[in-house]
């Protein structure tokens, strides 16, 4: 016998690693009697459904091979590929020829043929014949099945392990008895289409029908002709495997287009979920983002405006109204800020770890955007609180002014009512000398009153001109009022004047004069005028900011009291010349006529004004006495609020402190720090109570009209930024974590890698800043086996490292940057090609792909996503609805402008 294959010996172990792998595969030539008609029927039915193409078959496995004409036309049929030409002729050596040239194709296909030649298939050896059309089977149906990397064989059983694993009674474990009883047949096909089967109604205790069942519904429905005989299978102990194993074969070729469809829909359904949950993010984060811009630029117009307000109880509505929006609406929109900050951070990683490209907010929207508006934000909040402040001041002041300017008003009012009757009189016309004379010394003591009183007239023309300055809301009536007064005084002025001149024509006639009278008019008005002018001082508002302050008035009044006793004696001086004119009258028998003709003040005008003046001194005493403590009081609240501020302050510095610290330290694992973060974080928010304490004592400070603390640097404004900075890092600081855990589990990167990874980044980062500097990155790179070192090739690598880490050419690496750069240098990931690959699966190779067929093979949500975003197939070959998955799956990895 002829051996046409010995020179396949060098065929390549690869092509032949499924024929070595499976002892049980053996082609021995001797056959198991008992299976070779199980045998004989199942690979007649298998040569037959593929001889069926080209319009023939075979009724004898041992008489239908034996010139090779069918046995070349099975191969080609089941290859697609041409054989050599066959010889036509009847003899012999024409049918050894055609069989050779058979066999000669199965050895190119990587097949070692032992024991099988020509001449045993030309004489009609069955069982020769029955071993070559097992190779054949196991070369061209068998072979390449693989699932998980399994060989042939196992890798069917696997197959059919997993697609028979969900129903009762079937448990296959072979290829023999785990099918004896029909249940796996049906379950297979149930599996697939269960519209072909009702496997409820099946029952273990009948085999026969149930493999009848499934034999012809598999033949009815899914073109696999009947390979077994059910009588056969059920009765045998252990049926024939390879029969079995080539009709199974059958059905995984039948059904493996669904498999194949299954993942790309999986593969396409994964895809679209990623990108689904992505747009949804950056919705959320545009819609956040407006809503915040919109709330800043409605709150910063109001915080701009500048309407004065007339009283300082107005102004004090104003700062309780800003108090209010600080503690309660503000506090919100500092915690949407935070919020804003760590969605974007996580969208950017997440995006980067699906392979999409990064996420640019709208024009306006970006994080650097809501930065610069927040700034604006706080920058008028500071502008409008002092401007409160400056106004209450302002307010204040003018209130002080304008009840100073009526009292002395009212005073100046009262000294001048009735003098312009006084100075009109002309009484002097038939006085007598003494008469005249007393005239013209009480006009000259009335000069001096006058003049007395200019310092007070021009006092009320300065208080006049200072409330005009500082816009006081009733300078009208003011300066009203001020007119009269001066206009007035300009009368009063020229009458006096005019009144001098006639009392001088007449005094030559008029020579008598009363000395004593003239001497007490002349000391009494300075002296009256001087304590008229300490009962005003006396009854003089005040207002003070400290301690020394009101000091200063206190020694002021201590010092107008010192000079009492020299007044009294002023006092007594005055009276005691009344006294002398009453002694003079007496003496000389001179009967007065009434008052001193030199004056309108009496002795009892004087003791009625002293005493007045005294009693207003305890008065004072009393209110100066209360002002400091007032002012001790407020100085209390100086130094506990200092003392508390202080703690605060220190307290915020050492947490920010620590925060930078733990962000470049590596305790125990990510979740562990993760966990370690919160706690802390928890800290930090459980010391809001002593914020809270805080702005309560500085609550009371304002409300104390307190504007300056001298036991302290902090105020409240910058405490309140630490604080909400504090919050801020803390939730960043966490974010960052939380965002190195999602690269570590997306990029399986272990914990030793990520320690390494924060090792190197800690050495290099000498100033401790959480980045590195392109230096110190590039140093970086070279410890970790970079070549970035020569002069050309390694700075273009360098360079494009950078590009990848460093987008926005800060010069700064970030250490999630690095990260994400270390990852991607190890990992795989989705790409488009790969998307592409899925969906022309569901299209059946084709270019386009259609609504139908998106819906049949995709979840209804993803399929509807997939049309509404998919344009309009225009290839040569396209279909009315055909839609562009080609662009569509490009567009999802940024590689299109779809």
């Amino acid at each position: 016998m002829v051996d046409y294959h010995a020179s396949l010996n060098q065929t390549p172990a690869a092509e032949q690693s499924y024929m070595e792998q499976e002892n049980d595969w053996d082609r021995v030539i001797l056959l198991d009697p008992t299976w070779e008609k199980q045998q004989v029927k199942t690979f007649i039915a298998w040569c037959n459904s593929h001889l069926r193409k080209a319009g023939t078959q075979i009724e004898t496995i041992a008489e239908d091979f034996r010139d090779g004409l069918k046995l070349m036309l099975l191969l080609e049929v089941i290859s697609g590929e041409r054989l050599p030409k066959p010889e036509r002729g009847k003899m012999r050596v024409h049918k050894i020829n055609n069989v050779n040239k058979a066999l000669d194709f199965i050895a190119s296909k990587g097949v070692k043929l032992v024991g099988v030649g020509a001449e045993e298939i030309v004489d009609g050896n069955s069982k020769m014949t029955l071993g070559m059309i097992w190779t054949i089977i196991l070369r061209f149906a068998i072979q390449d099945i693989s699932v998980e990397e399994t060989s042939a064989k196992e890798g069917l059983l696997l197959w059919c392990q997993r697609k028979t694993a969900p129903y009762k009674n079937v448990n296959v474990q072979n290829f023999h008895i785990s099918w004896k009883d029909g249940l796996a047949f049906n379950a297979l096909i149930h599996r697939h289409r269960p519209d072909l089967i009702d496997y409820e109604s099946l029952r273990k205790d009948d085999p026969v029908t149930n493999l009848n069942n499934a034999f012809e519904v598999a033949e009815k429905h899914l073109d696999i002709p009947k390979m077994l005989d059910a009588e056969v299978i059920a009765e045998t102990m252990r049926p024939d495997e390879k029969a079995i194993m080539t009709y199974v074969s059958s059905f995984y070729h039948a059904f493996s287009g669904a498999q194949k469809a299954e993942t790309a829909a999986n593969r396409i359904c994964k895809v679209l979920a990623v990108n689904q949950e992505n747009e949804q993010m950056m919705e959320d984060y545009e819609k956040l983002a407006s809503n915040l811009l919109e709330w800043i630029q409605s709150t910063i117009p109001w915080l701009e405006s500048r309407s004065q307000e007339k009283t300082v109880n107005d102004m004090q509505t104003k700062q309780e109204d800003f108090r209010y929006y600080r503690t309660v609406h503000k506090p919100p929109k500092v915690q949407e800020k935070c919020q804003l900050e760590i969605s974007f951070n996580t969208l950017q990683t997440k995006l980067r770890l699906s392979n999409r490209p990064a996420f640019m907010p709208s024009e306006g929207r970006m994080v650097s955007d809501i930065n610069g508006a927040w700034h604006t934000l706080e920058g008028a909040e500071k502008g409008y609180e002092e401007w409160i402040l400056s106004e209450i001041r302002r307010l204040e002041r003018l209130e002080h002014l304008a009840e100073k300017f009526h009292q002395k008003a009212a005073i100046h009012e009262g000294w001048t009512d009735g003098k312009e009757a006084m100075l009109t009189q002309k009484d002097y016309e038939t006085s007598t000398l003494s008469e005249v004379k007393a005239l013209l010394r009480k006009h000259e003591a009335f000069e001096s009153d006058l003049a007395a009183h200019q310092d007070r007239v021009e006092q009320i023309a300065a208080i006049a001109q200072e409330l005009n300055e500082l816009d006081y809301y009733d300078s009208a009536s003011v300066n009203a009022r001020c007119q009269k007064i001066c206009e007035q005084w300009d009368v009063l002025g020229s009458l006096t004047q005019s009144r001098k001149q006639n009392l001088e024509r007449t005094e030559k006639q008029l020579e008598l004069i009363d000395e004593l009278y003239l001497e007490f008019a002349k000391r009494a008005a300075p002296f009256n005028n001087w304590m008229e002018g300490a009962m005003e001082d006396l009854q003089d508002m005040f207002i003070v900011h400290n301690i020394d302050e009101i000091q200063g008035l206190i020694t002021a009044h201590n010092y107008f009291k010192s000079t009492l006793d020299e007044a009294n004696k002023e006092r007594e001086a005055i009276q005691s010349i009344q006294a002398e004119v009453q002694k003079t009258a007496q003496s000389n028998g001179i009967k007065l006529s009434g008052s001193n003709p030199y004056t309108t003040i009496t002795p009892e005008n004087i003791d009625d004004k002293w005493s007045k003046a005294n009693e207003l001194v305890p008065l004072r005493d009393k209110a100066l006495q209360e002002e400091l403590n007032k002012q001790k009081c407020n100085d209390s609240l100086r130094a506990e609020f200092a003392t508390q501020a202080n703690t605060v302050g220190a307290y915020i510095q050492a947490k920010m402190e620590e925060i930078g610290r733990i962000s470049i330290e590596m305790n125990g694992t990510l979740e562990d720090q993760l966990t370690n973060l919160k706690d802390y974080e928890q800290s930090i928010i459980d010391y809001t109570p002593e914020i809270t304490k805080l702005e309560a004592r500085d609550q009371h400070i304002q409300e104390a009209l307190i504007f300056d603390n001298q036991y302290t640097s902090y105020t409240m404004e910058h405490l309140r930024v630490g604080w909400e900075q504090l919050l801020t890092t803390i939730a960043r600081t966490i974010n960052e974590v939380e965002n190195q855990i999602l690269t570590r589990d997306a990029k399986g990167i272990s914990q030793e890698q990520l320690y390494e990874y924060r090792a190197s980044f800690n050495h290099f980062d000498k100033d401790h800043s959480g980045a590195l500097m392109a230096e110190e990155f590039k140093a970086c790179l070279i410890s970790l086996g970079h070549d970035v070192e020569s002069e050309k090739q390694g700075e273009a690598e360098f360079a494009r490292i950078m590009g990848i880490v460093d987008p926005n050419c800060s010069g700064a690496v970030t250490f999630q940057a690095f990260i994400d750069f270390m990852s991607r240098e190890t990992t795989d990931r989705d790409t488009a090609d790969q998307v592409i690959a899925s969906f022309k699966i569901l299209a059946a190779d084709k270019n386009f792909i259609t609504a139908d067929e998106l819906r049949r093979e995709l979840p209804p949500d993803q399929a509807e996503y997939c049309i509404a975003r998919m344009a309009e197939y225009k290839g040569p070959d396209a279909v009315p609805g055909a839609l562009d998955y080609m662009s569509f799956s490009t567009a999802l990895y940024g590689e299109s402008d779809l």
